[in-house]
């Protein structure tokens, strides 16, 4: 079973249900994706209905450590990604095969 869908992935199965050429269904695919990601960059969220809500939280800096050699670091400030999925993708995900 596979974990991982890459962007080529997408690509051909845009390609074989739609029907669109190998350059448009990248471009498509990588088009959606760059609206995604600059979207929620300088909106700081995006709700992408029946899906979930994605958005932006800083986090302050803090102390980490290195498990093996026990030094200690300073962890810098840095914004994070968060994704929070709807009530629909919630119920999609627990659904009950049937047999």
């Amino acid at each position: 079973m596979r974990v991982n869908l890459t962007k080529k992935d997408l690509v051909n199965i845009v390609y074989m249900q739609l029907g669109f050429s190998k350059q448009m269904s990248e471009n498509l695919i990588e088009d959606f994706l760059s609206t995604i990601v600059s979207n929620i960059k300088d909106e700081k969220k995006l709700k992408l209905s029946k899906f979930g809500n994605f958005s932006i939280r800083q986090k302050k800096s803090r102390i980490g450590r290195n498990p093996k050699t026990k030094e200690s670091k300073v962890i810098s400030s840095r914004e994070v990604v968060l994704f929070k999925p709807s009530k629909e993708f919630k119920e999609f995900i627990n659904i009950k095969e049937n047999g």
